[in-house]
């Protein structure tokens, strides 16, 4: 069985929307490409070295549209090469033409097909697509989640969580690290049970 890997990129208090340009989701969002002033080196060293090993793309349906008008025009650098060598698994309500070279539309029955491609592929990745992610989250149907957080507060925007989100525990893979321009990336893996309760102060009872 592969793993499922989540790539996001939000702002302090937790926005995911439209981090990579003004014309990625604009209606009633006045920031699209708020990342895009704090990308440094570091970062952007970051986010490559997150696809190694990538062997397939889950995608929402707008996430999908935006790559699909994008990445197979683009014929250089590592990320278009993968991405457009790689299949693309697509989750929508409708039945969309999907023009970008090995993409599939996933059946109605989300999780279950969720299932069937981690257990196809090795390491997919999901990019953005936070209606998607919710889905994901809700199902426990990842295995880690890679997330960059900006130095930016925009009080308005789809958020990272939610709505998707129960009660889970994660456990952090590698120590945070930060770029010059402050943006911190955040490693983390599914574990198992869920969040326990205390009272601080009080030992800790796990193995009473």
């Amino acid at each position: 069985m592969g793993l499922i890997d989540i790539e996001l990129f939000a702002t302090l208090d937790f926005v995911g929307q439209a981090p990579g340009g003004p014309d990625e989701d604009p209606v009633g969002f006045p920031f699209g490409g708020w990342q895009a002033p704090l990308v440094d080196e570091v970062t952007g060293e970051q986010i490559s070295a997150a696809y190694a090993g990538t062997d397939a793309l889950l995608l929402g349906r707008r996430t999908y549209d935006i790559f699909a008008g994008y990445w197979p025009h683009q014929e250089e650098g590592e990320i278009a090469t993968l991405f457009n060598s790689i299949p693309k698994y697509v989750a929508s309500r409708g039945e969309p033409d999907l023009p970008w070279a090995g993409s599939n539309l996933l059946g109605p029955d989300l999780p279950d097909a969720v299932r069937e491609i981690r257990d196809r592929h090795e390491r997919v990745k999901v990019v953005g697509s936070l209606d998607l992610v919710q889905t994901l989250l809700r199902e426990k149907l990842f295995d880690r989640l890679d997330l960059w957080v900006h130095p930016v507060v925009l009080g308005v925007g789809k958020k990272v969580f939610d709505g998707g989100e129960v009660p889970t525990n994660l456990t952090l893979l590698a120590p945070p690290a930060a770029g010059p321009k402050g943006t911190v990336h955040l490693r983390y893996a599914l574990a198992d049970g869920t969040p326990r309760t205390g009272t601080m102060g009080e030992p800790d009872r796990e193995d009473d």
